[in-house]
């Protein structure tokens, strides 16, 4: 096992098309696994992660002028959809928030799966109250108000968090994810670790209260927030911020309440354990200025690959997401992964093959 010991991470204010822009010239020129002109035709399909989903959309519109023989698709659809369409072959890599749950094993069919880590960021708690810019919560009060327990937000355990705000009795409204999720897996993790009074356990679908309202993906979450006075949801900080939603500062491990940002969940990573496999979770990290709702996603693929066209082709988009896709991620709200991890990964696709 290793630790992870990331870069310093800025936070950059460009908006998605002024950075998918301004890295297409620099990106056309290198790139980890694929060059320019090296002749590559054909067509790599993914899906899963809508965590992923933003910087997927902006990277494959770079790689294409660096690779513009290679069509890149990629549709969200949660990891749990990911993870079936690359059992099935319907994909050739699949975006996923957590490594394979034991139950998926078998669907598999004894096939190697090589992991990719490609991002790292933060799980906001976001809610939708008039007046209320600024709130600080911790695990049992979010384990409470997710399993349907705090009914309103006057609700004296947010209260005694919170003195000096002015918190209305509007009706909590919880907005969860309907599909399956490992934004999910990872959210109700934390409240696994972190809460004891949390009593719904940890998947990718979990049986919220019947009150509660889904959406697809976290783009659907944030626009139940966004749209619902009294909504609190957990959404992907890139997701959260191109929304326009508010969220809560969450108290960490060390007892410090931490908002999400890019360098606080870098913070975070930076004490995550690596395994051999390149898998590793940065939720309830230690550290005085970690993030505890951390997470990170990784793209899927098979090590032996049907064809030496399709072996290269990942070889090329999944070595650009390692290499110059890395530069996109802060632009877009998303934390780059720690060199150490990175350079590990690379040395990994090696390891794709026929």
């Amino acid at each position: 096992m290793q630790r992870v010991r990331s870069q310093g991470v800025v936070i950059a204010g460009a908006a998605l098309a002024a950075m998918a822009l301004s890295l297409s010239a620099c990106s056309s020129s290198t790139t980890n696994g694929g060059s320019s002109g090296s002749g590559l035709s054909g067509t790599l399909n993914g899906s899963g992660s809508s965590f992923q989903l933003i910087f997927q959309q902006t990277a494959i519109q770079n790689f294409k002028s660096i690779e513009p023989g290679v069509s890149v698709n990629y549709g969200g659809g949660g990891s749990g959809k990911g993870r079936t369409d690359l059992a099935s072959g319907v994909v050739q890599f699949a975006g996923s928030d957590s490594p394979i749950p034991s139950a998926e094993v078998a669907n598999f069919k004894g096939k190697t799966v090589l992991y990719f880590p490609v991002v790292i960021g933060p799980i906001t708690v976001s809610y939708n109250l008039s007046g209320v810019s600024s709130l600080k919560l911790d695990a049992p009060v979010i384990a409470d108000l997710f399993q349907g327990n705090i009914k309103k937000w006057d609700d004296p355990k947010i209260k005694a968090l919170n003195p000096g705000v002015n918190l209305p009795s509007t009706p909590v409204v919880i907005a969860r994810r309907s599909d399956s999720s490992g934004t999910t897996q990872n959210f109700s993790q934390f409240l696994v670790d972190a809460a004891p009074n949390w009593k719904l356990g940890t998947s990718s679908t979990i049986s919220w209260p019947a009150t509660s309202q889904g959406g697809s993906g976290n783009g659907g979450v944030a626009q139940i927030i966004k749209s619902t006075p009294g909504a609190i949801g957990y959404v992907d900080y890139a997701d959260a911020k191109a929304a326009g939603l508010t969220f809560a500062s969450v108290k960490n491990k060390d007892g410090n309440y931490i908002a999400p940002s890019i360098q606080t969940a870098t913070t975070a990573a930076d004490n995550a354990t690596i395994k051999p496999d390149l898998t590793f979770s940065a939720i309830w990290a230690p550290g005085a200025q970690s993030y505890p709702v951390t997470y990170q996603s990784w793209d899927l693929v098979y090590q032996k690959q049907s064809s030496t066209n399709t072996t290269k082709m990942l070889k090329a988009y999944i070595g650009y997401l390692l290499g110059d896709g890395q530069k996109l991620l802060p632009g877009l709200n998303y934390a780059p992964l720690p060199s150490s991890l990175d350079q590990k990964a690379k040395a990994q696709l090696s390891k794709i093959g026929t």
